[in-house]
């Protein structure tokens, strides 16, 4: 396996150069010395560099990244990465971030239910993606019209469309159809991206390589959209609830002087109208409130519609000669093979460090949610301060993924872990400085200090996921790469899951409601202090290099993976293989 080398630029990316042609791993690809071909041309003067490097600023990085992107288009098809720019960036980043915001006040305003309802609430809302392996079987096992990939990716973007369309056309929905819809939409994203993921690992083993760039461009791309969504986000929820507002009041206030009358020929509901100030004090509040969800919910079905027009683009190789009847006994063999590799203590050791270090990480966001919106004492932040404030915290995301891509990707694991976790239990006492008002004392605004909390915590947090990532892609035995991933990330959501739900009990033992916050700083600690716990656990993460292989030979394969893949090289062939 051999390295890609990267040009020494003050933000690097990939240049535009096919691995494959990079043989030998001692060249050194320096733009500066050397032109397209490896030919070496007589070097500069200092001056005509300095100058050079003062043009290449932000325009060089621009043309690192484009040339980035363009390579991994040459490489993997430009539809891959088009795919997963839309599945990440736009379905997840920035429909995240449009709907994290609205969600929360959502659950507070319109629900009007307690911080601990509403951390349990996010956690069933979010079951979906607990049941990715069963997304990845049938993606992986039951091709549809030919295709595995194509048809799961319509569908899923047919399900979002669908329950935004409940949320923002229906009126008064009850909490339990609320939240089943919102979970219908989570389906949706949790169906493409378990079907992007599989093209991943599948692109992945053909492409090694290029595996960590992939994990960038998928990080990249969830960064840059959530950081779009949350900086329209609360000005949006804002604006567009003004705008309902607007009509409503026009279109009452055109009924109350007259509409009646316009509308049955006759002055005799002039006589009988209700007055116009109470019917604006009875109506339109009423109108406005609900116009204020139901329209960011609305434009939340555009993201759900590019999926399809993914599922409609994408390179997919057709199945053929599948037999459906089969499907029971394909189903018992992936089982079979997924067990096999998770009972190595190669796999299932990291993927009790994973589950520890998300389930240990308590999730008591909803407590500060309604503190600092809402709270006695509390900043008071609105709508549009909030979504700002989510957007730094997308930002610092963005710079987690930099950093690793061009600094730290190279770093073992145990290490890089070792001292993000410990970075992580730090940032998690600036929460606790906020809410004991520590920052006033000195002299630190509360927006100032929370959007520090915030780019900190989620580029330390990023840092964290990202070998983790990686990590789970080296433990995918050839031929059941897809809905093996799919398995690793489940157990990643168990953990995200088992960490809300412990979140919204510890915050109702604690007697943390819409009005009492008394006890918020003791759920702060308590998290912060777990968070400490999984470096002892860092002995179940292997000390390998992150460019090696995890697994061990006899496990890296399925037992009829060399005989029975296919030139496609598709991931589930030995399962989709009618002989």
């Amino acid at each position: 396996m051999h390295k890609t080398l990267i040009p020494q630029l003050s933000i690097t990316f990939l240049p535009q150069i096919s691995p494959s042609k990079i043989e030998d791993q001692s060249i050194q690809f320096n733009p500066m010395e050397e032109g397209e071909e490896g030919v070496s041309y007589p070097l500069e003067n200092e001056q005509t560099q300095k100058n050079k490097s003062k043009e290449r600023g932000i325009w060089g990085i621009i043309m690192s990244a484009i040339n980035w992107v363009i390579m991994l288009c040459d490489e993997l098809h430009w539809s891959f990465v088009m795919g997963v720019i839309a599945v990440y960036g736009i379905s997840q980043g920035l429909s995240m971030g449009l709907s994290r915001v609205t969600m929360q006040y959502y659950m507070k305003d319109e629900q009007k239910i307690q911080p601990s309802e509403a951390q349990i609430s996010m956690g069933v809302i979010r079951f979906p993606w607990v049941v990715k392996p069963l997304w990845g079987l049938l993606t992986d096992v039951v091709p549809l019209s030919g295709y595995r990939r194509r048809p799961y990716f319509i569908f899923a973007g047919f399900l979002g469309v669908t329950s935004m369309l409940v949320l923002s056309i229906v009126d008064g929905l009850h909490l339990v159809p609320a939240v089943l819809s919102l979970m219908a939409g989570s389906a949706g994203v949790a169906i493409a991206d378990v079907t992007i993921d599989a093209c991943i690992t599948e692109n992945s083993s053909t492409h090694p390589t290029l595996a960590s760039d992939m994990q960038s461009l998928s990080g990249l791309s969830s960064s840059i959209g959530a950081l779009a969504g949350f900086i329209i986000s609360g000005f949006l929820v804002h604006l567009v609830g003004s705008k309902y507002t607007h009509v409503c009041r026009v279109f009452d206030y055109f009924v109350s002087l007259g509409g009646f009358s316009v509308l049955d020929g006759t002055m005799h509901h002039i006589n009988k109208r209700p007055d116009p100030i109470s019917n604006y004090k009875n109506v339109i509040g009423a109108k406005a409130k609900g116009g204020l969800f139901k329209g960011v919910f609305g434009l939340l079905t555009l993201p759900p519609a590019l999926v399809v027009l993914v599922g409609l683009t994408i390179k997919d190789a057709p199945v053929r000669n599948h037999s459906y009847s089969r499907v029971n006994e394909k189903f018992g063999d992936a089982v079979r093979a997924m067990w096999t590799t998770l009972k190595s203590q190669h796999v299932w050791k990291p993927c009790l460090y994973m589950f520890s270090s998300l389930a240990l990480n308590i999730n008591i966001h909803e407590g500060l949610f309604y503190w600092y919106t809402d709270g006695k004492g509390g900043p008071l932040f609105s709508k549009e301060i909030v979504g700002s404030i989510y957007s730094i915290g997308a930002l610092g995301s963005l710079c987690g993924v930099l950093l690793y891509q061009n600094m730290l990707k190279n770093r073992p694991y145990h290490d890089l872990l070792f001292w993000t976790q410990l970075l992580h239990c730090a940032s998690g006492m600036l929460d606790l400085i906020l809410v004991l008002r520590l920052n006033l004392n000195l002299y630190i605004p509360d927006y100032l200090f929370i959007v520090i909390d915030e780019g900190v915590s989620h580029m330390i947090g990023r840092l964290k996921w990202m070998p983790l990532l990686v990590l789970s892609s080296k433990l995918c035995p050839s031929g059941i790469e897809g809905t093996f991933f799919a398995l690793l990330m489940s157990i990643d959501q168990v953990g995200m899951l088992t960490s809300t739900w412990a979140g919204g009990f510890v915050l109702h033992y604690l007697h943390v409601t819409r009005s009492e916050f008394e006890n918020l700083w003791l759920a702060v600690l308590l998290r912060n202090l777990l968070r400490l716990t999984p470096i002892f656990l860092l002995f179940l993460v292997p000390r390998t290099d992150p460019n090696l292989p995890v697994l061990p030979s006899e496990i890296s394969k399925t037992k009829r993976d060399t005989e029975m893949l296919t030139t496609d090289n598709l991931e589930m062939a030995s399962l989709l293989d009618t002989s």
